[in-house]
């Protein structure tokens, strides 16, 4: 009976073992050797977390609006998530920050649910998507 339980707890111990290191996070670094400080996306278990994305082209002239900067920042989502073997199906969480109310244009603060964004990371962007994805 005492190896039968020795066995148990060795088997519990490497199940235990094997399934942490599935859950050790595996980061994918920006794409062009970027210096910017963050990882594109994480890598935990089957579960993607992808770094906020905004239209790659949200600083060409003339200015995007809301809309087309938010139709790019889900088309650049789109290659990261292919580039995972992922698509948008796969995707289960999103976070959108957005800046378009409280800006010159449109001064008026809405009451609402959503985050207030005074400003995004960079002059120009008017959206950022987060997603999280789950590997069938």
């Amino acid at each position: 009976m005492r190896n039968f339980r020795t066995a148990v707890v060795f088997v519990a111990l490497a199940v235990s073992a094997i399934v942490a290191m599935a859950q050790s996070p595996t980061r994918i670094p920006l794409p062009n050797n970027s210096p910017f400080p963050i990882s594109q996306g994480v890598w935990v278990g089957n579960t993607l977390y992808l770094s906020g994305m905004p239209d790659p082209d949200f600083s060409k002239a003339p200015a995007k609006d809301t809309k087309t900067q938010a139709i790019g920042a889900i088309q650049a989502i789109q290659k990261a998530l292919a580039a995972q073997k992922l698509t948008l199906g796969d995707v289960v969480m999103m976070h959108v920050y957005t800046q378009f109310f409280g800006t010159k244009d449109q001064p008026n603060k809405p009451a609402r649910s959503a985050m207030q964004v005074a400003a995004l990371a960079a002059p120009g962007m008017l959206v950022e998507i987060e997603v999280i994805a789950v590997k069938p």
